[in-house]
């Protein structure tokens, strides 16, 4: 990397492709997106567990970003089950 590299994301800085961090973003987000709802909403964690439908332990995973643990469709299944809406916007690559 030169002094001139610029990245949009630190997932564009990181990952080996922009397939990868797509992925990355996207999940982070919906990560993101999750903890604020459990933090917001005050949910201990065994709640939020019984809420999503996963484990005391899973759930401190997630509050604790650990992102490779998890994939899309599990996030968006776990944001269903909070009550949470996920909308997908596509838009060309600049």
């Amino acid at each position: 990397m030169t002094n001139t590299d610029r990245f949009t994301s630190v997932w564009d800085a990181i990952e080996d492709t922009p397939e990868e961090a797509a992925n990355m973003k996207v999940r982070s987000q919906l990560m993101l997106q999750l903890k604020s709802h459990i933090t917001n909403s005050g949910l201990s964690q065994a709640d939020a567990a019984k809420i999503l439908g996963i484990t005391q332990p899973r759930v401190s995973d997630l509050m604790r970003g650990k992102i490779n643990l998890f994939a899309i469709d599990a996030l968006v299944n776990m944001a269903a089950k909070a009550g949470l809406q996920v909308e997908l916007q596509l838009l060309d690559a600049a």
